[in-house]
């Protein structure tokens, strides 16, 4: 199994961090489908209250109930932080969207026992 297939078989909770309540950015998109696909998306934005009827949360220290994935769609020098606070909560994976590139997050997310798709 590839780490791809690996973290959509082995994550329910997603938490987005970044996540839009607008239909028409990217976070929203991805996090409605993954939504249709059965997964539990918990919205990380401090902006809004809620997206895709779920509440919305600070940051991930926020979550009251564990989370197998962060899923980041932040600009790239955003990424160090919202790693340590996944290291922090426990997080099994982390998922960096498509031009998100943070190697030195990534390899610290690692060397703490977190699986990382970054840029992919």
């Amino acid at each position: 199994m590839d780490l791809i297939e690996e973290q959509l078989t082995q994550s329910k909770t997603i938490a987005v961090v970044g996540l839009s309540d607008n239909p028409e950015r990217a976070s929203y998109g991805v996090s409605r489908y993954m939504q249709q696909q059965g997964y539990r998306i918990i919205p990380v934005n401090p902006m809004i209250k809620e997206a895709l009827g779920e509440r919305s949360y600070p940051d991930l220290r926020s979550i009251p109930e564990p989370v197998d994935m962060v899923d980041i769609f932040r600009r790239s020098e955003l990424v160090a932080p919202v790693v340590d606070e996944a290291i922090e909560i426990g997080a099994k994976y982390i998922w960096m969207q498509d031009g998100v590139v943070d190697n030195e997050s990534a390899a610290k997310a690692e060397a703490a026992g977190i699986r990382v798709i970054m840029d992919d």
